[in-house]
């Protein structure tokens, strides 16, 4: 049974992001959450620097970036820090490896079509080089892992899948697609940017071969900064389509220009980073490792399973997202009868403080760790009023 936080781990968590003080419901971070305070104190800092203190630092920064790698890698249990690549958002980090397998015609894809754009687009590009894309149903939402077996083939040389559906909110048991995956020797490629930093993922328990997550979302740091991991060996058939002077072995050795790509995940970096970004990410991941991944999957489950109860309590309402624990993360989505707006119940709710998402004509409600018991019975408190000024309008 998931338990919540304590109300002082919970009260410790809430000081970190002033816009609770102001009465305010946010409940959008599968859309974009909003900055800590430690975030916005680590971006700042860096700017002030940059702007009158040292100025050139990025060598001097090239520590924290090592140390943000290592954060990641624990947050995702990867083999070593190695095997992490920052990249500026997840179509990026899903393009090196959608551009730099080496595709034959008659290789097949499978995506569902149930996915956001991000985790499409790449793959769709392929149909230039003779690649066939081949799209999965995914019934109300959900894809299980017996879908997947059924459309699995042995010219299937890669699955696309978000580890949590953006809309549904379903959580997909990566752990037996993935084994489905080995098994098969299909590539297993993930879009974790609805799962990582709100539900725990074990990449290597999981048998992921590629993890692709902007960091705007549960991960709470700011746009422009993403990760990619993946493994050795599927890093080894990558043919690399773009090169750097970050990607090679010593970078600082500017004239070696013989000298071998980096044998680590960095080869895929490129250029100079976005070092304010990743100030913030850093700030982000320790703050998620602090409050624990275990603990904050807990309480995520436990507020959006008070907030499921309420909303489906409502006249008008169905919720869309499973009910399951384990087939759920943060995500919570209703439908509403026929006969009522969703958008004009969307705007009322945004009017009364609530900011959530429209999404394909359904609300959408999105959580995260500092978020308490008592915002999700205003959340549908509000949701309520909002059907029922709709109703008569």
């Amino acid at each position: 049974m998931p338990e919540p936080f304590s109300p002082e781990t919970l009260a410790k968590a809430r000081d970190l992001f002033p816009h609770v003080k102001q009465g305010k419901y946010y409940l959008n971070h599968a859309g974009t959450s909003p900055l800590s305070t430690r975030v916005v104190q680590a971006m700042t800092s860096y700017l002030h620097r940059r702007s009158e203190e040292e100025i050139d630092t990025y060598q001097n920064d090239l520590a924290m970036v090592s140390e943000c790698r290592t954060a990641i890698a624990r947050l995702i249990r990867a083999e070593s820090a190695e095997r992490v690549a920052f990249q500026f958002n997840t179509s990026d980090a899903i393009n090196v490896i959608a551009s730099g397998i080496p595709w034959k015609s008659g290789d097949r894809v499978l995506v569902s079509d149930a996915e956001f754009p991000a985790n499409v687009y790449p793959y769709l590009n392929l149909r230039q080089l003779g690649v066939e894309i081949d799209f999965i149903a995914a019934p109300d939402g959900r894809l299980t892992t017996d879908i997947i077996a059924s459309r699995l083939g042995q010219h299937t040389r890669l699955l696309a899948l978000s580890a949590v559906q953006f809309l549904s909110g379903y959580r997909a048991d990566i752990r037996s697609i993935g084994s489905l995956c080995r098994n098969n020797r299909t590539i297993f490629a993930v879009d974790g940017i609805q799962a990582v930093g709100g539900v725990r993922i074990d990449v290597q328990k999981m048998g992921i071969d590629a993890l692709s997550a902007g960091s705007q979302k549960w991960q709470m740091g700011p746009h422009g900064a993403a990760f990619l991991y993946l493994t050795e060996e599927l890093q080894s058939r990558i043919r690399q389509k773009y090169l750097g002077w970050l990607s090679v072995e010593t970078p600082w050795d500017f004239h070696n220009y013989a000298q071998p790509l980096a044998t680590s995940a960095r080869r895929f970096e490129g250029g100079s980073l976005n070092m304010p970004g990743l100030w913030g990410l850093h700030a982000a991941i320790n703050t998620l490792i602090e409050f624990g991944p275990d603990r904050i999957e807990s309480h995520i489950l436990a507020i959006t399973g008070r907030l499921i109860e309420r909303l489906a309590a409502i006249d008008g309402v169905t919720v869309f997202t499973p009910l399951p624990d384990e087939e759920r993360a943060g995500i919570v989505t209703i439908s509403l009868k026929p006969e009522l707006d969703p958008q004009a119940v969307f705007e009322k709710l945004i009017g009364r403080g609530a900011t959530i998402a429209l999404r394909d004509g359904m609300l959408r409600y999105s959580p995260h760790f500092y978020c308490s018991m008592e915002d999700m019975n205003c959340a549908a408190d509000l949701t309520e009023e909002a059907i029922l000024e709709a109703r008569g309008a």
